[in-house]
């Protein structure tokens, strides 16, 4: 008998041990399952908060193309009225400058026809001034001839005229030659005069402004 309680109570010991172990390992199984669902809980939060940031992220950057764009056709627009600004400006300094330049072509030329159109005028006119000193040179200068005197007055008043349009007779007679001025005709020995020195003037020279109208016809001694 004895021995068949020991034996019932090794067998209840083994149930319980049995038991026990199945316990443990359902309480195992239990924190394994809970801890994996836990596990892939927090994998898929994780999963939908990546989603969210890179929606967010995406939609940022379609806002930020969005106003760069906008700001960059602006910008875009904006280069081009300055583009065409400058191409605006730089046109009218051209036509400024060519104006320019053909208004002081236009004053050069002018001047130049006025300085043709008087040196034919005075070229013209003194022929007549060779007249006047040709018929003055045989009378004499302080005859009371009213005649004379009446030519005189008027040789005077065509010579202040002349002086006043700037035509000036040239210097010759004493000074040296010079074929800028003169225009020699003849040679002579003079030892009076040095070499090369302007000896007679047998026709006057006149320049206008600065430009020879007509040269000093002259004899030369050597």
């Amino acid at each position: 008998m004895a021995e068949m309680k020991e034996e019932k109570a090794m067998d209840q010991t083994t149930d319980q041990e049995v038991n026990s172990q199945d316990a443990g390992e359902a309480g195992e199984q239990e924190e394994a399952g809970t801890s994996g669902q836990e596990e892939t809980g927090e994998e898929i939060n994780l999963e939908e908060e990546e989603q969210e940031a890179s929606g967010q992220e995406e939609e940022g950057s379609e806002q930020a193309g969005t106003k760069k764009g906008f700001f960059g056709k602006k910008k875009d627009k904006k280069d081009k009225k300055d583009i065409q600004i400058e191409e605006l400006t730089d046109r009218v300094r051209r036509q400024m400058a060519e104006f320019d330049n053909f208004r002081k072509r236009t004053e050069k030329e002018k001047a130049a026809m006025y300085e043709i159109g008087a040196r034919s005028v005075i070229e013209k006119i003194l022929p007549v001034v060779d007249n006047f000193e040709r018929g003055l040179a045989v009378e004499d200068e302080n005859s009371q001839d009213p005649f004379v005197q009446g030519m005189q007055k008027i040789y005077k008043q065509l010579m202040s005229t002349l002086e006043a349009m700037e035509v000036k007779p040239i210097e010759a007679v004493g000074k040296e030659f010079n074929p800028d001025f003169h225009n020699a005709v003849m040679h002579v020995e003079d030892e009076n005069l040095g070499e090369n020195m302007v000896a007679e003037e047998l026709q006057k020279g006149y320049m206008y402004r600065d430009t020879v109208v007509r040269h000093s016809m002259v004899k030369v001694a050597n």
